[in-house]
Order: structure tokens, then sequence, then C-alpha cells
């Protein structure tokens, strides 16, 4: 069977595979291989049908559950509360032939949503883009700050500190390449050792009470957000990460790519500084958007999210270059030291801006 025939034939599941005029590749992203589907006498596509990955997320049933619970929650918002335009504004899977929001073809998992018609994403992240991300994150979150229903944590400690040390302990006490004889490699180790107590006040805060756990989106980019031809957000995409974490996630996650004036992997770390005009402009939408619920403990620790996101994916790349290169994928064999290189810098420069935590 072609691969058209198996892309109608698993559209099949979820609509009349007749009306179906063709199904081509839709965007470039690095997880789900993603399609649009046209349908007969329509000029924009009708619907996306979307490939999940199962080697990420790894039970299908706990992700579509979290999303359709956090999609079907803040449907309900938006109609009590009389907003215009619901459909284009959060997003809708549709049910298959088995009464699930996903299918199981073979052994590959596929789902269906509505396309959201006349809308665009954006690349380039301007403080005016900061802002409304700063916004739309936040007012997201606060969607949801009554949402009784669980949802379960779809990647475990996704975002744990502690976990992500604990990690890169292991990797340097098995040294599986005999990567921890490099003198700079072991002067790294001890940097990022030495910060390690101050780094893990999150999960303290969280043992201690003093920090809750919030439904957040914990994928927080400017190209995870609908605009319309206006260039207002429309919705919050991208949603298999949703997931309890601490506001920190969405907070300091964003500001790690946004507010980096380098590449994630820039191998001259002159190019790399935190832009505080992001940060600033970030800052003043997301305190906007979450002012109906945001603690003082949540809203004070905000400048230590910030820099906690460049220092925990400097630890994620360290310890994959010390393990030999077994997750992220390289394109040469010191791509995981130069990702390290350029987090960190982008972490110190953060410590420099934001110095009311380390002062």
């Amino acid at each position: 069977m072609s691969e058209i025939n198996t892309l109608h034939s698993i559209a099949g599941h979820f609509i009349n595979v007749a009306q179906i005029e063709s199904i081509q590749p839709l965007g470039n992203g690095l997880i789900n291989d993603t399609f649009k589907i046209m349908m007969k006498g329509q000029e924009q596509p009708k619907f996306v049908l979307q490939h999940i990955n199962d080697k990420v997320f790894t039970d299908v049933e706990m992700l579509q559950h979290n999303i359709e619970t956090v999609t079907n929650h803040i449907r309900r918002k938006y109609e009590a509360n009389g907003i215009p335009d619901i459909d284009r504004r959060v997003l809708h899977f549709l049910k298959a032939d088995t009464e699930k929001t996903y299918v199981k073809v073979g052994e590959e998992y596929w789902r269906v949503m509505d396309f959201i018609a006349d809308s665009v994403t954006q690349e380039a992240v301007t403080p005016q883009s900061a802002y409304d991300a700063g916004i739309s994150f936040g007012d997201f979150e606060a969607l949801l700050a009554d949402l009784r229903e669980p949802i379960g944590e779809i990647i475990p400690n996704f975002h744990n500190i502690e976990f992500r040390l604990k990690q890169l302990d292991d990797a340097i006490a098995a040294d599986p390449v005999g990567r921890m004889a490099d003198h700079e490699v072991q002067d790294y180790a001890k940097k990022i050792k030495d910060l390690a107590y101050d780094m893990s006040l999150g999960e303290r805060l969280y043992r201690e009470g003093k920090l809750p756990k919030r439904i957040c989106h914990c994928d927080t980019k400017v190209n995870n957000m609908l605009f319309d031809k206006e260039v207002k957000v429309l919705c919050i995409i991208d949603l298999d990460t949703v997931m309890p974490s601490f506001v920190f996630s969405d907070f300091g996650d964003f500001l790690r790519s946004a507010a980096n004036t380098g590449a994630e992997d820039d191998p001259d770390l002159g190019n790399i500084h935190f832009n505080m005009e992001i940060y600033n402009a970030f800052l003043d939408g997301y305190l906007e958007g979450t002012k109906s619920f945001l603690t003082p403990v949540e809203r004070d620790h905000l400048p230590y999210a910030a820099c906690l996101f460049p220092y925990m994916q400097a630890v994620r790349f360290f310890a994959d270059y010390i393990n030999g290169d077994t997750y992220y994928k390289v394109k040469y064999p010191e791509h995981n030291m130069v990702r390290t290189r350029a987090q960190w810098k982008l972490f110190e420069s953060c410590q420099l801006e934001v110095d009311q935590l380390f002062s």
C-alpha cells in the first residue's frame, strides 16, 4: 500500500475518506509527523492528521486524556464567558471509530484535529511578541487553575532539576566513553556541582509546602501560539507536554530560547547574552496573565526560574556528552559540549542580569 493510500486509510478512522481531496505534509515538527487534510471543494485545509511519537509519549491514553481534559475545560470556560470564535481559540480533536481521540494502526498511533483557518505562527521574538506570549501562556495557566480533574505527568521528572543532576552524577560515575579525563569536562562538572544546591531551590520549596504545582504547558515557545491575520494571539497549540509542574517551567523555558541573543549551540560565546528587554516584556505579560492566581512565592522566584532553565539544559547536554551522545542528535563529535558551553554562558549572563537571586 502506498503512503498516500495508507494516510487516507488512517484518516478514514476519523472522517469520510471519500470527501478527502489530498493529504500533504504540514510544518517541520521535531517530535510528531503532521499532515494537512484537504477536503473536496474547499480551498483551506479542514483537518490535521498527526502521527503521535510514542517513543517520547509512551502512554498515549494518558496523553490524549490530558489534552481532552484541558481543552474541554477551556472550551467550557469560553462558552460560559461568551468568548466569540471559540473553535479558533481552542484545539478540538475528533473521535475515531473507536470512540477515542486516537487510533492505533499497526504499531503506530494517530489523531486528527480541526485545522484552525486563517492562522499563522511566528518564529521571531520581539518585545511585543514576548509580551503577548507572557499574557497568553499566563492566561492558559489561569484558565486551568481551578481544574479539578487530575491529569498525568506525561514525561515524569521532565523539569525536575534534582532528577537531571542525578542523571549527571550517574553519567560521571559511569564515564562510558572516557570523556571525564578532559580537564574542561572536569571544570564544567565542578561548576555545575558547586551550584547544584542553589539551583534546586524549587524542589525544596515544593517539599516544604511553599510552592504548588499547576497545570502548565511545559513547552512555551512563541511558535506554540497561533496568531490571526492581525497578529493577535488566537490559541495555544502543541499541548502534548501539558502536565502538573511549577509555573517556573512555563516562565523559564520560554526565556531560555527567547532571551538568548545567540543560538542554542552557538560556538561563539560572544554572541550569547541574556536579553533583558525580552525578559521584562515577557515578565510584564506573564504577571498580567497570572494575576488571578499567582502566589507571592511563585512571583518572587520568577528570576530564579529564568536562570534555572539554561542551567538545567546545560546539565542535560553535559550529561549526554559524557554518556557518549545517546539522547540528543549531534552533527559532530563535540556538539553536545558546544551546547553545554553555550547554555552555561547564557546561565552566567542571566545570573549577572537577574542578580537579585544570586547577590
